[in-house]
């Protein structure tokens, strides 16, 4: 607060640090005499060397109330407020009406108020304190008219705050009567009342029973000279190894006792004072004295209390009209804020028919601010809507699309094409669902983003279908008989995929039909089979080199091949079959070229368990 030629005017710029405190705060302000040492004491319950400027000349250094906001060291989630005052009866003021409204200001704000002195208690000191009893003439605790005074103590009790007295270089013994005592027993052994009815007595009893009654629960605290007076004037860079260690003692015990002991600024019904509210006081309370009138502590605390009233009243009917109106989620954002603007006239003129003495529109501008971060809320909840609709919606769409991948329908020549073209079509059908709300696009678009890697897998698979597809359809016809028949049996062999497990399951019931082979039985041959007959059906076996089997002619491997008839000793493909097996398989493989033959089947047509199995040999006829 601003002291300029006498006009106390809150600063600007403290106000808005305090609309940004939300915390609760503990609001701590000293009062005393200039160059008292006031400043000193604040800068060590903000637990810092340096702060609050010191002056070190005769001259008051504070004007004003000066104000510095840290952390509360032990409360978590509040903050510490300190109050450092201009001193009190500077000689070049000349204006004691403007020491009692700092004064009153000091009390009115703050949680825990500090009396700052020199010396000892005494009527001197007394008869300085009239401040205290000056209160009931700049106060008045109710709006409605009233006597005032000293009998009016019990409704400020409640508007004020604790009350500490700190005697500053206090050089006698803690004593009463020869016995010592405390510092908390020194002052209420200085509070104590005469009998005297006399004006000489009620001079001297007033302003004990004004300290006595406003403020109940005291605490005084001494503290000897710091340090030699030649120190005194760089106070600030002396470390505390330099300073007197009583007093060093006796600072930390009052750092201990205000910080522990200080609560949070509160107002009669409960309200504990938050930065805003604490903003709300000063204005109120300056203005009043600007004014010239009686500051009303009642007026300043309905102020807080209907206005905050007020203001959840305005934001339950705007919560109330909200949900009335609005479906969420909306198609479009601009839908939900025109809601918004239809349903925010209505919550101001709640407040204004409920509001109690508003300055500067503290409380309405709250109202705004608390209304934005309603409609904030109301945007997020929005969105999170349409967040869970549309994933609810994808996976009713695509859910089926997931489990032919899953199945394999896609992983075969063309399939990726198919399953784009499948996942086209879904789309569409995802876009013209109802409902969906604004985030319709981002959903999808991070859907499909999931999805990319099972597309890719899709499209490798698919390449490569393709590629041994068009090899298998591009093997040219090697051998020298006529071309016809060598289409026919390569087109056979394209076509035929019985399952591997049938196959497998019918040649191993062959081989447990079939006798063992005597041991050392010579290869036995079909006379007029060539060797290129014998070679290309031993080549087509793939056994190792020395395998004892007998076969019996490559039509007969055939046959069983592309028919399943063991009984059938050729075939309709008997020419030219034997070339062609032996040409396709050195195609594909010619470091197999000169293997010496081997057999696989007995002459009876039984097969031989050394045999392979058929799913071998169709392996690479077709692939």
């Amino acid at each position: 607060i601003e002291n300029t030629e006498g006009q106390l005017v809150a600063n600007k710029e403290a106000l808005q640090i305090l609309s940004g405190i939300t915390q609760p705060v503990v609001v701590v302000a000293i009062v005393g005499f200039y160059r008292t040492g006031k400043s000193y004491l604040m800068n060590k319950l903000a637990g810092k060397q340096k702060g609050f400027s010191l002056g070190y000349t005769v001259q008051s250094h504070t004007k004003g109330i000066w104000m510095w906001c840290v952390p509360h060291p032990q409360k978590p989630d509040h903050t510490l407020v300190l109050l450092d005052t201009e001193g009190l009866q500077y000689i070049e003021k000349g204006d004691n009406q403007n020491d009692a409204w700092i004064f009153a200001l000091a009390i009115l704000l703050s949680s825990t108020f500090i009396y700052n002195s020199m010396g000892t208690i005494n009527q001197q000191a007394m008869d300085q304190l009239h401040y205290v009893t000056e209160l009931t003439h700049r106060i008045r605790a109710k709006s409605s008219a009233g006597n005032s005074g000293v009998d009016d103590s019990a409704d400020f009790v409640s508007f004020f705050p604790n009350f500490v007295w700190t005697l500053r270089d206090f050089s006698l013994q803690l004593e009463v009567d020869g016995k010592p005592v405390s510092a908390d027993e020194y002052l209420e052994h200085a509070l104590k009342l005469k009998k005297d009815t006399d004006k000489k007595g009620k001079n001297f009893n007033e302003p004990r029973l004004c300290i006595r009654q406003f403020f109940p629960k005291r605490k005084c605290f001494i503290f000897d000279r710091p340090a030699q007076r030649k120190y005194l004037i760089q106070l600030e860079q002396l470390e505390e190894k330099d300073l007197n260690p009583e007093f060093v003692e006796q600072a930390l015990e009052f750092y201990l006792y205000v910080i522990s002991d200080s609560s949070a600024k509160t107002l009669p019904g409960g309200i504990t004072v938050n930065g805003p509210r604490l903003e709300s006081l000063v204005l109120t309370y300056v203005n009043a004295i600007s004014s010239g009138d009686l500051l009303c502590l009642e007026n300043a605390v309905m102020a807080q209390i209907e206005n905050s009233i007020a203001v959840q009243k305005a934001l339950a009917h705007y919560v109330q009209k909200m949900e009335q109106k609005v479906q969420l989620p909306t198609e479009t954002l601009q839908e939900l804020l025109d809601l918004h603007r239809d349903c925010e006239s209505e919550p101001i003129q709640v407040f204004m028919k409920n509001s109690f003495k508003d300055v500067d529109q503290k409380f309405q501008k709250e109202l705004g601010a608390q209304l934005e971060a309603k409609r904030e809320d109301f945007c997020k909840r929005n969105r999170e809507a349409s967040s869970d609709c549309c994933s609810t919606l994808l996976q009713d769409i695509f859910g089926p699309l997931e489990e032919e991948v899953k199945q394999g329908t896609f992983s075969k020549p063309g399939g990726y094409h198919l399953f784009i073209k499948k996942e086209k079509e879904l789309k569409k059908k995802y876009y013209q669902a109802p409902g969906k709300g604004i985030q319709a696009e981002e959903m999808l678009q991070k859907y499909l983003d999931s999805k990319e890697d099972v597309a890719d897998a899709l499209l490798q698979t698919d390449q490569s279908l393709t590629e041994k597809e068009k090899e298998v359809e591009g093997r040219p016809p090697v051998f020298r008989s006529d071309r016809f028949e060598c289409n026919q049996l390569t087109t056979r062999l394209l076509l035929w995929q019985p399952p591997v497990t049938l196959m497998q399951s019918l040649l191993d019931q062959a081989t447990r039909r079939s006798p063992p082979l005597p041991p050392g039985n010579p290869p036995v041959f079909r006379s007029g089979h060539s060797e290129s007959k014998q070679l290309a059906t031993l080549l087509l076996l793939r056994q190792p080199p020395g395998t004892p089997v007998v076969a019996p002619s490559p039509s007969a491997v055939l046959s069983r091949l592309l028919y399943d008839d063991p009984s059938c000793p050729c075939s309709p493909l008997q020419r030219g079959e034997g070339r062609l097996a032996e040409q396709l398989y050195f195609t594909k493989f010619p470091a197999f070229r000169g293997y010496r033959p081997i057999r696989d089947v007995s002459p009876t047509g039984e097969t031989h368990p050394a045999a392979l199995s058929w799913s071998q040999v169709s392996h690479y006829l077709l692939f």
